[in-house]
């Protein structure tokens, strides 16, 4: 199908949810799947339906680079067990927009990039509204049951390092340091994830972003065998 079939077939899906507190939605995937550029596109066609959209993402709730790398820099150990705020997130945004919630939200708690917490006013959800929350490992088995609804971004790693030489360039500095650290930390660590969790067998919907242009739109019934979809 084309982009904009899916993204008009999967923002009316999730139109279409009825709950009484926050739909909280999660975008998973692979680093450089796309998963953030699909949220940032469906947040628009859900809010032209009348569903307010609150945006986030799992990198507001990055642990201390101390934590992050106390296995190493390069460990794909690390990466799963120690990147990420857990608690917070479940504090500060998935348990308030949950059922027994009060729907006071904050949407970042660590700036990863200086190194430092933040504070930030809590916002109050609108009624109705859907959570769009994209990250990696977040149908992971402490996280999983957390959300209403969600979504699998599926792309082969190699692609996905493609992506990455282009997108993380001026994050990383060189292509050399793009591939030794998606190569030895984060690919090895998202095949842990895959092993644990079996993210693509959690998902409501998986989508296939090999081809962005022109994705693929697959339900449980649809989809095949982990062994099947990667590398």
């Amino acid at each position: 199908m084309t982009r904009d079939q899916l993204l008009h077939d999967l923002s009316a899906t999730l139109c279409s949810l009825s709950s009484k507190h926050t739909l909280r939605v999660a975008l998973d995937g692979i680093d450089a799947a796309g998963k953030t550029t699909l949220a940032d596109e469906l947040a628009p066609l859900i809010e032209a339906q009348g569903r307010p959209v609150i945006r986030a993402s799992v990198d507001g709730f990055h642990q201390p680079r101390s934590v992050r790398l106390k296995r190493g820099s390069l460990s794909p150990e690390g990466y799963y067990e120690d990147s990420f705020d857990y608690a917070s997130l479940r504090t500060v945004l998935l348990d308030p927009l949950g059922p027994q919630g009060n729907g006071y939200y904050g949407r970042v708690v660590f700036d990863f990039r200086t190194d430092t917490p933040l504070v930030t006013p809590l916002q109050e959800a609108p009624p109705n509204a859907v959570l769009l929350f994209d990250g990696v490992f977040l149908l992971r088995p402490e996280l999983v049951h957390q959300w209403d609804y969600r979504i699998f971004v599926y792309v082969k790693m190699e692609r996905a390092l493609q992506r990455a030489l282009r997108r993380d360039l001026s994050l990383f500095g060189s292509e050399e340091v793009i591939r030794t650290r998606y190569l030895q930390r984060y690919q090895p660590g998202q095949r842990l994830y895959y092993q644990i969790a079996r993210p693509h067998e959690q998902a409501n919907v998986l989508v296939d972003n090999n081809d962005p242009s022109f994705p693929q739109l697959l339900f449980p019934s649809q989809t095949v065998s982990l062994s099947s979809l990667e590398p």
